[in-house]
């Protein structure tokens, strides 16, 4: 499979207000990755699941999306049971997990104070994400979590919003062979308020299964 392309820009400073939190963070936790994270696994996986930001002590703090955070106990749990991911934790970047034939990344790719990216911010990040998804092969589901990342998307891929309503569950077909589910996000808020249960995130990937295995 390919190896990451140049969809990522380790040192990309594009976002003022952005850059200079994560110099704070820096010099406050100085053992933290605290820079731009890069996606996690191969460019031509056929799941593409796609996230909002980093979080503060997670991927912030580790390098790799969900890794170290209380959305990746879930997911990684979940993407592990469908035979995505070669272990059911990820707590560190070189923990040895290894992802087969699926790939995570995020809608913005710096940690946003208070998890919260400025509108004009997930445009700015929606370039790289847009690379991403230009090459991706027939029959690859994209996999997003939380409107948000459903919204960057659909941007990426000059879609409307409109016609492409976000839904938990919800399956849209974007055209050229690929396909856009959403799914609530794994959030500790949503998952402690059940707005999002295991077997309701089951159901998705469960779904994305199937949908791989037609492709």
């Amino acid at each position: 499979m390919k190896a990451d392309c140049s969809a990522f820009d380790a040192s990309c400073r594009r976002c003022e207000r952005l850059a200079g939190f994560l110099d704070e963070v820096r010099n406050d936790h100085p053992t933290y990755f605290a820079r731009p994270v890069p996606p996690f696994g191969a460019s031509d996986a056929r799941l593409l699941i796609v996230g909002l930001a980093p979080g503060m002590h997670g991927a912030n703090a580790t390098g790799r999306p969900f890794t170290g955070d209380f959305a990746g106990i879930l997911l990684y749990r979940t993407l592990h049971d469908f035979g995505f991911a070669s272990r059911p934790t990820s707590v560190a970047r070189d923990d040895g997990l290894e992802l087969h034939d699926c790939r995570i990344t995020n809608a913005v790719k710096c940690l946003p104070p208070q998890n919260k990216p400025l509108p004009s911010e997930i445009k700015c990040c929606n370039d790289f994400l847009k690379i991403e998804l230009a090459d991706l092969p027939a029959g690859t589901i994209i996999l997003a979590l939380g409107r948000i990342a459903h919204d960057a998307v659909l941007r990426a891929q000059g879609k409307r919003g409109k016609d492409f309503v976000f839904g938990h569950a919800a399956e849209h077909a974007l055209g050229d062979g690929l396909t856009l589910l959403d799914s609530y996000h794994c959030s500790r808020y949503n998952t402690q308020t059940r707005r999002l249960t295991e077997d309701m995130f089951r159901a998705v990937f469960t779904r994305a299964r199937a949908l791989l295995g037609q492709a």
